[in-house]
């Protein structure tokens, strides 16, 4: 079942785009609605094939077994998605559980908001698999974002869609 719940900003900054609240979604894919999955479709555009310059299929077809977790701020015109990622339970996407698509909007950069959304995305994938290891494929340019959150290196660079990524395990 779709559940909100309403959490502070990650720093007073985060809601740069409104002196709103700033709450997650977790939700299965047939419980998004249109809204929620234009919104991600358009952070996930706007951020890893226009900004990242990478020409490559988003609707990948995982999509429909993924768990999604969806950072909104909630303002005076409405609410906007400024954060997302998408988890995977252990045996869906790799044998480990996995969370990817990591993404945040460009206008809370820097905020906080980044470290927000993987730390709910941790929570939540060890509710999902408790005490299981959590697989990613990091872009190598953030490698170390995902090291200071307990990732380890577990692969030799290698390219993805024209990017640099290296598998890390947690």
């Amino acid at each position: 079942m779709s559940k909100t719940s309403a959490r502070p900003a990650p720093k007073p900054d985060a809601a740069s785009q409104g002196s709103g609240d700033f709450f997650w979604q977790w939700s299965r894919f047939t419980e998004l609605t249109a809204e929620d999955l234009y919104a991600v479709v358009r952070l996930r555009e706007t951020v890893f094939i226009v900004e990242q310059n990478c020409p490559y299929p988003d609707a990948d077809g995982r999509d429909p077994n993924a768990w999604h977790l969806l950072g909104w701020v909630r303002g005076a015109t409405g609410r906007s998605l400024v954060a997302y990622a998408r988890l995977f339970e252990p045996g869906v996407r790799y044998d480990e559980g996995s969370i990817g698509r990591v993404v945040t909007a460009p206008a809370v950069r820097g905020t906080g908001v980044g470290k927000a959304l993987m730390a709910e995305a941790l929570r939540r994938i060890e509710s999902l698999a408790p005490g299981q290891p959590i697989k990613i494929a990091a872009q190598r340019r953030i490698e170390d974002f995902y090291l200071a959150l307990g990732f380890r290196t577990v692969s030799a660079p290698y390219e993805e869609d024209g990017i640099i990524h290296v598998d890390m395990l947690r």
